[in-house]
This record gives C-alpha cells, sequence and structure tokens, in this order.
C-alpha cells in the first residue's frame, strides 16, 4: 500500500470516528449546560469551594471567578515546583528553578502546556499528577465554560446573566472530560501506554551505558493531555515517545480525542441557541479549513526531491518509521489547529512550506475546530467579524442570531482578534533585535528566525507545540513566552465575555428578508474568506522573513 494511499485511508477512518460520535457528544453536553440539576459529588465540590451553583453572573461576576481560579491555579503549580525536592514521589528530582516554574505554571494553567524542561528528567509523580495533569482537566473546563457563555450570550435575551461559573467548571469537569479520559486512558494501556508509578530504572546498553528510564501514570495523563486539547508530554519525546504513543492505533485514537470535542461543541452550540444549521455553518467552516490544511501539509512533505527522498518515501526526518508521513503530517494539522501542542514528530524537520503550514493553522487563531471551547468562542468572534464585513457590502446594520452587531460589540470583536498578533509580533521583535535571545537559536536566517516566530506564535496563541531547535530554557525565554501564554489566554476572554454580556442584554431582531442567512454555504464561504483575509494576512509579512523565504530559497 503506498504512503499517500495509508494516508487517505486514515483520514477516512478518523472522520467517520468524529462524525459517529458528533451526534450524541454535542446533545449531550448541551444538555449538560442547560440542566438545572446537580450531582451528589458535584453538590459536594460546591460546598468545599463555598460556591452556589445557582446564582446567575453577570459577565463581570464569571470573568472575576475565571480570573480568580486560573491565579490560584498559577500560585499553587509554582509553589508545587517549587518545592518538588521535598515532596515524596519526586524521584530525587530537585526544585524547579523559579523562571522555569513560573513558565510551567503558566503554560499548564493557561491550555497551553509549553514544555522548557524534559519531562523524564525534571518532574516527579507528585508535580505529573497533582500539578500537571489536574491543570489539564480544569484548564480545558475553564476554556468550554467562557465558550457556552458566549453561547449563552446569543440565546437569552433582555438579561446581563451568562450562567454560573462554578456550575460550568464543575460540570465539564465530572460530565464531559473525566469519562472520555477515564475511557481513553483504558483503550491506550491495552495498546501498550504504561500506566503506574514506578521509579527510574536502568535498562539494556546504549553506546558502551545504560539507558534510565521512569514510569508514570502516562495513560492517563496522555488522554486528557489530548482531549483537553493541552499538549504537554510526560516525556521529552511527547507523543513520539513509544510509552505515550505505542502504535498506529494509539495515534489514530489520540488525533480523535484532539478533535473530538472542538467539533461536537459546534452542534452544542446549535442545540443551544435554537438552530442546528447554525452550527452546522459553523462545522462546515471549522471542516473546510482543516481537511484543506491537511491536504496541503500532505502534499509538501510528500512533494519530495532527490534520491534521498525519494527512498524514504518522503521527507522522514524527524519523524516516527511507526507513523511515516501521512500519519504525521495528519498529526501536525491537527494539533497545530487546536490548542493542544502534541507531537508525534518534529515540525522543524517538516519541509519548510509544512513549517509555514503549521505556523498559520496557530495564527488564525486556532479555530478549525480549535481548541475546547476557545476554538467556538474564537470561530464565533470571526462569524461576527464576517456579518459585520457584509452589513458593510450592503449597507444594512449587521445581524446574527437575531442579535444586531452594533458599535460596542464590533469593537469588543476588534480588540480580540487583534491581542493575539500584537502580543506574536512584538515579542519575537524583542526577541529578534535584543542581543541575548538570538543565542538560543540553533539555526541562522529564516529557518532560526522561523524558531523564534513560532515560540511566541506557540505562547500567545496557547498552543505548546514547539520547532525545536530553539534553546526556550532561558530567563528571557521562560519569562516572556510565559507573559505570553497568560496575556494571549485571558485578556481574549475579557472581551469574550464582555461581548456575552452585551448580546444578553440584547432584545432579539426578528429576520427578514434583508438578514443575511448565516446558516447557508454562501456564509460559510464568506466565513472561511474573513478567517484567511484579516487573521492570515496579518502574519503574512512575519511568515515571508521565516517559512516562504526558506521554501523559495530551497
Amino acid at each position: 500500500m503506498s504512503p499517500v494511499l495509508a494516508g487517505a485511508l486514515q483520514l477516512l477512518a478518523l472522520i467517520a470516528a468524529l462524525a459517529l460520535a458528533y451526534r450524541p457528544l454535542g446533545d449531550h453536553m448541551a444538555r449538560v449546560y442547560s440542566s438545572s440539576k446537580h450531582l451528589r459529588v458535584e453538590k459536594w465540590m460546591y460546598k468545599a469551594i463555598g460556591a452556589n451553583p445557582d446564582a446567575e453572573m453577570r459577565w463581570p461576576a464569571y470573568l472575576r471567578g475565571v480570573l480568580a481560579f486560573s491565579a490560584v491555579g498559577v500560585l499553587f503549580l509554582y509553589l508545587l515546583q517549587r518545592l518538588q525536592g521535598s515532596l515524596p514521589g519526586s524521584l530525587g528530582f530537585s526544585s524547579i528553578d523559579p523562571d522555569q516554574a513560573f513558565n510551567t505554571a503558566a503554560s499548564f494553567v493557561s491550555n497551553t502546556n509549553w514544555q522548557s524542561y524534559y519531562g523524564e528528567q525534571a518532574m516527579g509523580h507528585v508535580v505529573q499528577t497533582a500539578g500537571l495533569a489536574v491543570q489539564n482537566f480544569v484548564s480545558a473546563a475553564v476554556g468550554i465554560a467562557v465558550a457556552v457563555a458566549l453561547v449563552r450570550g446569543f440565546a437569552r435575551a433582555r438579561t446581563g446573566e451568562l450562567g454560573n461559573f462554578w456550575a460550568d467548571l464543575v460540570r465539564g469537569t465530572v460530565r464531559v472530560l473525566l469519562p472520555i479520559a477515564v475511557l481513553g486512558a483504558m483503550v491506550l494501556v491495552a495498546c501498550g501506554a504504561i500506566q503506574n508509578f514506578a521509579g527510574i530504572h536502568e535498562v539494556g546498553q546504549f553506546m558502551g551505558g545504560t539507558q534510565q528510564w521512569n514510569g508514570g501514570a502516562v495513560a492517563s495523563q496522555e488522554a486528557i493531555k489530548e482531549l483537553g486539547t493541552n499538549g504537554g508530554g510526560y516525556f521529552n519525546g511527547n507523543s513520539a515517545h513509544p510509552f505515550e504513543n505505542p502504535n498506529g492505533i494509539s495515534n489514530l485514537l489520540e488525533v480523535f480525542l484532539i478533535l473530538l470535542i472542538p467539533f461536537a461543541l459546534t452542534r452544542t452550540f446549535g442545540r443551544m441557541v435554537g438552530s442546528l444549521r447554525q452550527g452546522y455553518a459553523i462545522l462546515a467552516t471549522m471542516g473546510t479549513i482543516w481537511l484543506g490544511f491537511t491536504a496541503l501539509m500532505m502534499w509538501s512533505e510528500f512533494a519530495h526531491h532527490g534520491p534521498a527522498f525519494d527512498i524514504a518515501g518522503g521527507a522522514m526526518e524527524g519523524k516516527e518509521t511507526r507513523f511515516g508521513i501521512s500519519a504525521s503530517a495528519i498529526f501536525s494539522v491537527a494539533t497545530t489547529l487546536t490548542s493542544t501542542g502534541a507531537v508525534n514528530s518534529f515540525h522543524s524537520s517538516n519541509t519548510a512550506l509544512g513549517g509555514g503550514i503549521n505556523m498559520l493553522g496557530m495564527q488564525l487563531g486556532e479555530i478549525a475546530p480549535g481548541g475546547v471551547g476557545s476554538g467556538l468562542y474564537g470561530m464565533l468572534i470571526l462569524a461576527i467579524i464576517a456579518v459585520f464585513i457584509a452589513g458593510l457590502m450592503v449597507g444594512r446594520t449587521p445581524e446574527y442570531l437575531g442579535k444586531k452587531i452594533g458599535t460596542r460589540e464590533i469593537k469588543l470583536a476588534a480588540c480580540y482578534i487583534l491581542i493575539t498578533p500584537a502580543l506574536v509580533l512584538c515579542f519575537t521583535a524583542a526577541a529578534m533585535t535584543l542581543p541575548t535571545p538570538v543565542h538560543s537559536m540553533t539555526n541562522s536566517g529564516a529557518h532560526g528566525f522561523s524558531e523564534i516566530l513560532y515560540a511566541y506564535t506557540s505562547g500567545a496563541n496557547n498552543n505548546g507545540s514547539a520547532f525545536a531547535g530553539l534553546n526556550a530554557d532561558t530567563q528571557w525565554f521562560n519569562t516572556t513566552i510565559g507573559l505570553a501564554m497568560l496575556l494571549g489566554r485571558f485578556l481574549p476572554m475579557v472581551f469574550v465575555l464582555a461581548l456575552a454580556g452585551s448580546l444578553a442584554e440584547q432584545r432579539p431582531v426578528p429576520a427578514t428578508a434583508g438578514t443575511l442567512r448565516t446558516e447557508k454555504p454562501l456564509f460559510t464561504g464568506l466565513l472561511v474568506g474573513t478567517i484567511l483575509i484579516i487573521t492570515g494576512l496579518t502574519y503574512f509579512p512575519a511568515l515571508a522573513l521565516g517559512p516562504l523565504a526558506e521554501g523559495l530559497a530551497s
């Protein structure tokens, strides 16, 4: 079987699995976030944190809950790392340095999971399970909660109430993420992923010496790492490591988990706003971009030239022979079009255009289908921009889902789409201008620039994957990427929740003959064009200095 055909069959199997799960999971999440009933375990949690789950919140109160909970998470995870040397189950590892502890705490709380450390050489069992794995669950639940709050803004009228953050957080964790993660972990164990609390042990001979491996609760962390679009690997090799991703079946399962909730949330959106066709329009937009990027990635990696590439069947450098080019291409697009950051191959080893495709996927805002929650609310913001553009074309006040898009709404949407590019480009410019940061680059020229551009793109967009080749474990990069991750996560949430509150206060506008039909294919095409033009072209000059220049020169 040719590698191209094998890739096409894997892609078809993945689409079929996502299609089968789309309706039941989407409907389940709609019921979860619309129900007024609380499970017994949820009531215990509310009592423990002193929250009233039935109290409705306006957007400032909802935002305060998001920020307060996340701030406590950063502080707790920072202290856990700083105290690691005194904790049981540390495997003899010392405490983490202050700048790296800050970077890691900001990374996992912001759902980025950028790692400037070697997991198997730095983090013990307590930090991995009580710190990192817990944040994999709750940071994902925060993202879904903010998306649901925005959906309620569209669904409700003449009220500023968006639900209860604490109820949304707990329900998302207990009723959505935890059950699927348990099932996913069991399948990964069956495939060969490890799940234990073993210590460090020596195995075999390697170049005259022995290899050291430590065990861990890898399968359970791997499942939520993908399901919650987190991405932080237990080992430095991430999903290229056989303990995390043993074979082709586990690899396809991990891609499925990455895409599962972001795609299914479009049906949840349709259910909650009372129009499944609106959800299908958003799904079609996400699916079009995802399939287009996957096809481009596979083409760029198979479009090889020269005898070495011919013998290998494509650009095999930096890729696992267990997976090959097709599975690596599908995985890399899935992880960069979502906020996952997991890798089963090293993106720096992609062809120049392949690396550019990965970067562009993040720079679009990771909305196809995007991270859990963040993909949906990012796409809805761009839908508002698209209807505003359509309104300018016909000279009509824009409307979306029965809500007028006025001055306040468009200002909030504009702030949302500007904040992340500003962070990426400003931090990249500073790193390239100052004398010290550029010493971290392994490569010079266009590829070296791509390493730094990719790092800040990944951090500010809360992706977490790395281009490799960049030594990011320095005070400069640990601090600036940490700041980019926090600002890139929580500043956009301010604008999303403010927009949700503004929409919820409006009186519904009845549809007329002049209303733009946002459930039609025409709007899907308009939305795809808006995404590519407005967000994609923002980064074009930077891409021209990096992957495009390298690709044209090769």
